[in-house]
């Protein structure tokens, strides 16, 4: 049993350090739900690609995520909702669509990805425990944005919704 204080002391550390954020990460507040993610890893690649997959847009005048159905108008108390279905939306349809030739490319979707994959991870544990439900205008909100989205063939709506990925990245940080 002279271990048990030891042992106690280095698995309290340990679960602390686990909770904290890592260097780079934020912290955001989506309604109820605390998640830090790196943001400054996710922009960095985006910011490496964006020219690459903004050029590979045939429609510029239809937009996925902004206005009129800005999400810079989601409630407070929707936030972990929506942002949950946002993030889910990029893990399940568009990163799953967006291959292109050049296999830096590739590889940086491929970061960004696994970074969403972690956050909704985290969101959906949230949720849970907060009973995070949607209201009626974001789920009006979302159901746009998979309306504008279904109306394109899956490559070109992948990657348009790609390249409009700076929208998602403001949004997030200005409801910080």
């Amino acid at each position: 049993m002279r271990g048990s204080p030891l042992f106690l002391c280095l698995f309290s550390v340990s679960c602390w350090m686990n909770l904290m954020p890592t260097a780079g990460d934020k912290i955001f507040h989506f309604g109820a739900c605390r998640v830090s993610m790196s943001m400054t890893e996710i922009r960095a690649g985006f910011t490496a690609i964006k020219a690459n997959i903004q050029s590979r847009d045939p429609i510029r005048t239809l937009s996925i995520l902004s206005h009129p159905h800005s999400l810079h108008k989601v409630k407070s108390s929707d936030r972990c909702c929506i942002t949950y279905q946002l993030f889910t939306f990029y893990v399940d349809k568009v990163f799953k669509h967006c291959r292109t030739e050049d296999s830096f490319v590739n590889r940086k979707i491929s970061s960004i990805a696994n970074s969403f994959l972690s956050t909704r991870r985290k969101l959906g544990q949230c949720r849970v425990q907060n009973n995070c439900v949607c209201g009626e205008e974001s789920t009006e909100k979302f159901k746009q944005i998979l309306a504008n989205y279904e109306g394109l063939n899956v490559t070109s709506a992948a990657m348009k919704s790609l390249g409009e990925l700076d929208i998602l990245l403001d949004w997030m940080e200005k409801s910080r």
